[in-house]
């Protein structure tokens, strides 16, 4: 059962462990300055300030960021490695467009890791885990309730995820899941817009931190599972909901 005595403040702290989206497998991150400036770039991006197929032009940035184009050119490689913009032949950088197919990839994959992740930890879950999750499951209850907190509630499951497989003890694994998350934390916030998805997403999160609780292995497991697709599809409907007819989905 949830403990009574989560500290109130160990969400805050918990956040904080995750303080860079674009680099969050680094636990302590020195950003050299092409680093620096993806960072930014990402988060505009990530926040929707930059939207699919947006064009990220390099004078523009070299100017508002003082550099000369160099850095900038290693910036927009670090966004292209992780998916979050296409390097096109004589158009340049554009924010990567959403897609269906895509997401329905990247899904699959992702749970699989996660499932790795999630047996590894519900075997033998260590009291300091099951605490940070309590504490994350209270987030997500007070911004399942709130209309218009899907992305910050996307936020919260992506550091979540991330601090779960910082657990694994597994450095491959969670550098592989981290970068997963990032790549599909814009179809999250999509496919967690509702409040009704998301009472049913942070219902997931609370059995199966149950399960966890006791260690429970194959429930943990197809709990996790059964929240990433309902998610996922809750995204993919909206995508093909929104694509011109015909389009490529």
């Amino acid at each position: 059962m949830k403990p009574d005595d989560t500290p109130s403040d160990l969400f805050a702290q918990m956040e904080g462990a995750v303080a860079f989206r674009l680099f969050a497998d680094q636990d302590e991150p020195t950003f050299t300055v092409s680093e620096q400036i993806a960072t930014r770039i990402g988060d505009r991006i990530l926040d929707g300030t930059l939207q699919p197929g947006a064009r990220v032009g390099e004078q523009e940035l070299a100017k508002e960021f003082a550099v000369s184009r160099g850095p900038i050119r290693d910036a927009l490689r670090i966004l292209e490695r992780e998916g979050l913009i296409t390097l096109l032949p004589r158009r340049g950088a554009v924010v990567t467009e959403l897609n269906a197919n895509e997401l329905r990839e990247l899904l699959e994959i992702r749970a699989g890791l996660f499932e790795i992740v999630v047996r590894k930890l519900a075997a033998a879950p260590s009291p300091e885990l099951l605490t940070l999750l309590w504490a994350g499951m209270a987030r997500l209850q007070s911004l399942a309730e709130v209309e218009g907190a899907g992305g910050e509630y996307a936020e919260t499951t992506y550091r979540l995820l991330i601090l779960c497989a910082r657990q694994s003890n597994n450095q491959r694994l969670r550098k592989m899941l981290t970068a997963l998350s990032l790549q599909t934390l814009r179809y999250s916030k999509l496919g967690l817009a509702s409040v009704t998805r998301r009472r049913q997403s942070v219902r997931l999160w609370q059995e199966a931190t149950e399960a966890m609780t006791q260690r429970d292995v194959e429930r943990a497991v197809a709990l996790a599972r059964q929240r990433i697709e309902e998610s996922g599809e809750e995204a993919i409907q909206m995508l093909q909901t929104h694509l011109p007819s015909g389009a490529d989905t």
